[in-house]
């Protein structure tokens, strides 16, 4: 599938979960800004994929994101951001959402799995009482966060030291 085709709109994004819900296939969402895509995001994204058979990303839209992170961001805007994640061969949907939060995308979409960063504990994620609601298991996926767009930033400009990879 070219990457263009993963990038979809929720309503596009609630048919296609049908069928692949009608085939037994177990659904995980993921979401985030991906503003910079960087080696965190990559293996979040990997870890949620081993939780099921398609993954779903929904990524912040402009808006959001500039509320959630303040002025100067987003950095790209949503449809390149969108891009970038789709073009990863672990990621088979990609829906961006203006909401504040992912409670709309989770709800429409009810996966069997909401996958979130090691940023969080299922205790901390913050849509838990709504995937609780819901059913939706919760799990906490990826390496330690050690690598962060906000870091990325701060380092531009500054000699390169690539081993912290």
């Amino acid at each position: 599938m070219n990457t263009r085709a993963k990038i979809l709109s929720r309503d596009s994004a609630i048919e296609r979960i049908a069928e692949h819900r009608r085939r037994g296939q177990r659904i995980v969402l993921a979401n985030g800004c991906f503003d910079l895509l960087h080696v965190s995001h990559v293996r979040y994204l990997e870890g949620a994929r081993r939780e099921g058979d398609v993954l779903v990303v929904g990524i912040n839209s402009d808006a959001s994101e500039r509320l959630l992170k303040g002025d100067g961001r987003p950095i790209l805007p949503a449809q390149a951001r969108a891009a970038l994640v789709a073009a990863l061969a672990v990621v088979d949907y990609v829906v961006i959402f203006d909401e504040p939060n992912v409670e709309a995308l989770l709800t429409a979409l009810r996966p069997h799995v909401h996958a979130k960063g090691t940023d969080y504990t299922v205790e901390t994620v913050p849509e838990r009482a709504l995937a609780a609601q819901l059913g939706v298991r919760i799990a906490v996926v990826g390496d330690p966060k050690q690598h962060s767009t906000r870091e990325l930033l701060a380092r531009l400009g500054k000699p390169s030291d690539a081993r912290k990879i």
